[in-house]
């Protein structure tokens, strides 16, 4: 059934991930309501938005890294395409700024 999937490390990391946000996000909902606010963001968003942009730039920078490493290995002379895992952290750290400060 899954085996169209290429399910490396990092894919099964990122896919178990989401699962606990979505989950933790609904606890602190349950928890304590949203309120809109407005942030960065050009629009007022409750967490649940910021969470959807977040994981968002997180696939589209993970997505921009996987297409342009050979490209970097060309760039910078590297003996292998970079580390998926840079990547990883680049968009959680997006994921982070979006969630407090957008």
């Amino acid at each position: 059934m899954l085996s169209w999937m290429v399910w490396t490390t990092p894919v099964a990391v990122f896919f178990a991930l989401v699962v606990v946000m979505l989950i933790g996000m609904t606890v602190w909902e349950t928890r304590s309501p949203t309120v809109m606010r407005k942030g960065f963001l050009p629009i007022a968003t409750t967490r649940g938005d910021r969470l959807f942009i977040g994981l968002m730039f997180a696939a589209w920078i993970n997505l921009a890294w996987v297409g342009l490493g050979e490209k970097m290995q060309t760039w910078f002379g590297l003996a292998e395409e970079p580390s998926i895992w840079i990547s990883a952290a680049i968009a959680a750290v997006v994921l982070l700024v979006v969630m407090r400060r957008g």
